[in-house]
C-alpha cells in the first residue's frame, strides 16, 4: 500500500471487506490546532486511541510505544487481523494519523496507509460520516506484532550520539522552540533543542491539512543538506510531531529512520545537554 493515499482513493478501498479504518484522532493538543468536526468520525471507523489504548501507561513520559505484547493485545481488541488493509485518519488533517502508522509499521505491519487530509478531506468529497461514539464490539482479530528495536531510540542513544554524530536528528518543534526563544508548553521544561539537531518544524510539510507534494517535500528536506549515509532520529514534544516528519520523509529519503520517542519531554526535563540559537 501507498503510505499516504487520499479521500477518493480510500473512498474505492470500502468494498473489500478487509478493509479497516482507524481514527487516530486525539483531544486536545500543544501546537494550538482546532478540529473543525470534533464530533464526527468517517462512518465504520474504530477508535484508535493513542494516548489510552496505544502509549506505555505505566511510563511517567506521554505517547510512549507499548511493548510488542501489550500492542498486540491492543490491536487484537480492535478485530485487526494480519490480513487487514488498515487506513489510520485523525480530525487535525495531518497530526496524529502518521503515529498510528508508524506504531504499525514499528512493529511488522506494513498494510497501513495515512489519509491525506484527514477527516475535513473526506467531508469536503461528501462522503460518509457518523457521530462519535458509535457502539464498537469486534471479534478479536489475530494480529501478531514483531517488534523492530532499530525504529526507535531513547535518550542514553540521542545523548551518545551528541558526540558521534553517527546519526542526523530533526526536531518537528516550531522554529521559536527549538531556538529557545519561548517557554515550553509543559510546565517545567527547559528551552532549545538537542546539540547538533536541525528543526524542520512539522507544519513546513503540510498546507491546508494535507502533505504537501512529493516535489515540494523534497526541495524541504534538500534545504537540510541531510547526509544520506546517516540515518536519521526525528524528535518533537513528545513523539507525535516527529512521526509527521518521518512520514513526510519515507517515500523521499533512503536512510533508516528512527523516532526518540521520549522527545523534549524527556530531554528537556533530565541532565542532557541543550543548545539555543538566542541573540
Amino acid at each position: 500500500m501507498k503510505n499516504i493515499i487520499s479521500a477518493p482513493e480510500l473512498h474505492e478501498l470500502l468494498q473489500n471487506e478487509k478493509l479497516i479504518i482507524l481514527d487516530a484522532s486525539q483531544p486536545g493538543n500543544k501546537a494550538g490546532l482546532v478540529a473543525s468536526n470534533p464530533d464526527l468520525q468517517i462512518k465504520g471507523a474504530r477508535t484508535f486511541d493513542i494516548k489510552n489504548d496505544f502509549s506505555d501507561t505505566s511510563s511517567s513520559l506521554p505517547n510512549m510505544l507499548q511493548d510488542e505484547q501489550n500492542f498486540e493485545k491492543a490491536v487484537q481488541a480492535l478485530g485487526i487481523n494480519q490480513d487487514s488493509i488498515l487506513v489510520a485518519y485523525d480530525n487535525l488533517g495531518i497530526f496524529t494519523s502518521p503515529r498510528a502508522w508508524w506504531m504499525f509499521k514499528t512493529m511488522g505491519y506494513n498494510n497501513i496507509s495515512v489519509l491525506n487530509g484527514g477527516l475535513d478531506a473526506w467531508i469536503d468529497k461528501g462522503f460518509p460520516t457518523e457521530a462519535i461514539g458509535t457502539s464498537q464490539v469486534f471479534d478479536k482479530g489475530n494480529f501478531k506484532a514483531s517488534f523492530n528495536k532499530n525504529a526507535v531510540v531513547d535518550a542514553k542513544y540521542v545523548y551518545e550520539n551528541v558526540n558521534k554524530s553517527t546519526d542526523q536528528v530533526i526536531d518537528a518543534r516550531g522554529k521559536q522552540r527549538f531556538d529557545g526563544t519561548v517557554e515550553e508548553p509543559r510546565p517545567g521544561m527547559r528551552s532549545g533543542h538537542i546539540p547538533n539537531s536541525q528543526n524542520l518544524p512539522f507544519k513546513k510539510l503540510l498546507e491546508n491539512g494535507f502533505y504537501k507534494s512529493i516535489e515540494k517535500r523534497k526541495e524541504i528536506f534538500d534545504q537540510l543538506n541531510l547526509d544520506q549515509e546517516k540515518p536519521l532520529i526525528f524528535s518533537c514534544g513528545s513523539g507525535i510531531t516527529a512521526v509527521v516528519d518521518l512520514l513526510g520523509a519515507e517515500d523521499i529519503l533512503p536512510q533508516e529512520k528512527k523516532v526518540y520517542d521520549g522527545s523534549w519531554t524527556e530531554w528537556g526535563q533530565s541532565k542532557y545537554p541543550i543548545a539555543t540559537n538566542k541573540d
